[in-house]
């Protein structure tokens, strides 16, 4: 892979990891519409394992406050913050896990990668996040999390196994359907994405390891390390907004794009 191509990845990767706006979907898209070749698996695990570390770095305080109670909820003592904490990411994570099994072991997940299908979520899983931003009530901040809403928001981030979802976007409609304030919900969606990049990771990596040299090595720091930079600054902006700002302004970008990819598929 050229530089160019390997910074093109690495920075989309990292920009729309955690906006609600589908990464998966944008790099199914690179090949698609620039004529480049696919950047293959290696690269895409690289790219994770850097926005993995931006969003740790992010909430770092809460990540720590998580593995402490690791332990603990080993035991099956889910009597402390860091315990609970631990214990519902978990649990968020299985659907996914399952879900994105069942999608590889049928080949699903390869007959999804298609331009129609993502313009097609692309279009109405952002018109079911104006929904939920609009009409959800704000009852709810991140101390309230049970575990009842992590099952609902671990089967919301399951939907975004398919291209074009968004993962951020689909638990974050969640988490507003069941009452959360933005910047909370938020929050919650971002801490689930750790043990679900680490999950798809180590799933992933397997195959790489099998098949990797040093030049993929290489390919595959640089884009970690761009892709970590270019998450992190998104992230950043992205909580700062949800300040003042509702998610619309995803919701119109989703809509446009889906919009311009239809014609692409259709015309």
């Amino acid at each position: 892979m050229s530089l160019a191509h390997i910074l093109l990845v690495a920075i989309i990767q990292g920009i729309t990891e955690f906006l609600p706006v589908s990464s998966s979907g944008h790099l199914v898209l690179v090949p698609h519409l620039t004529g480049l070749p696919d950047q293959g698996l290696a690269i895409d695990v690289a790219v994770h394992i850097g926005t993995l570390g931006a969003v740790m770095l992010y909430f770092w305080r809460d990540v720590q406050i998580g593995l402490a109670g690791i332990p603990r909820m080993l035991t099956g003592r889910i009597d402390t913050p860091g315990a609970k904490l631990a214990f519902l990411l978990l649990v968020a994570t299985i659907p996914a896990v399952v879900l994105g099994l069942i999608f590889k072991m049928t080949g699903l997940s390869d007959q999804m990668r298609s331009i129609k299908v993502i313009a097609w979520t692309m279009i109405l899983f952002g018109l079911v996040l104006y929904w939920v931003d609009q009409k959800g009530s704000v009852q709810k901040n991140a101390g309230d999390w049970s575990l009842r809403d992590a099952i609902i928001m671990g089967l919301w981030q399951a939907l975004a196994l398919i291209p074009g979802t968004s993962r951020s976007g689909a638990t974050i409609s969640g988490a507003r359907a069941l009452g959360y304030e933005r910047s909370d919900g938020a929050k919650l969606a971002m801490l689930m994405s750790i043990p679900t990049i680490i999950a798809s990771g180590v799933l992933l990596g397997a195959e790489v390891v099998a098949t990797a040299d040093a030049q993929v090595a290489k390919d595959g720091a640089i884009a970690a390390v761009f892709s970590f930079v270019a998450a992190l600054l998104a992230l950043s902006l992205m909580m700062r907004l949800l300040r003042s700002v509702s998610f619309t302004p995803y919701v119109i970008y989703r809509i446009a794009l889906g919009v311009v990819l239809l014609g692409i598929a259709y015309l």
